[in-house]
């Protein structure tokens, strides 16, 4: 599977921004996607998440009520709508990709994509 996002950029506070992670390769076998950031010093955290069967979502605390996560089957995408972008939303943005079956997994990542929230 491979992944690569777009739609990052340099932003003001305020402002909204759309993330996409398209998939290809393997896609059959993704279980779940998500978003992860990672800013300058700090651990990489979850943002969101969705699963490929019933499209269930989940969201760290600090995304909840300003973004979502969604994703096209169709085209093998996965987007994260961002409202109300905060200077703390600055980060790398990464895609990751679950993958596996009832005895093996493995997790895809992205490169990432850079999002950065001027004050």
């Amino acid at each position: 599977v491979q992944l690569v996002e777009s739609g990052g950029g340099l932003v003001q506070a305020g402002d909204p921004l759309r993330l996409s992670c398209a998939a290809s390769g393997s896609t059959f076998s993704i279980n779940a996607m998500g978003w992860y950031r990672q800013a300058p010093g700090k651990q990489r955290e979850l943002v969101a998440d969705i699963t490929s069967r019933g499209g269930i979502t989940h969201y760290a605390a600090s995304a909840k009520g300003r973004f979502t996560i969604s994703r096209d089957s169709a085209k093998n995408t996965m987007y994260l709508q961002m409202k109300s972008l905060k200077p703390e939303d600055t980060a790398v943005y990464l895609c990751k990709a679950e993958t596996g079956g009832s005895s093996w997994y493995v997790d895809y990542w992205g490169q990432g994509t850079q999002v950065t929230v001027s004050s």
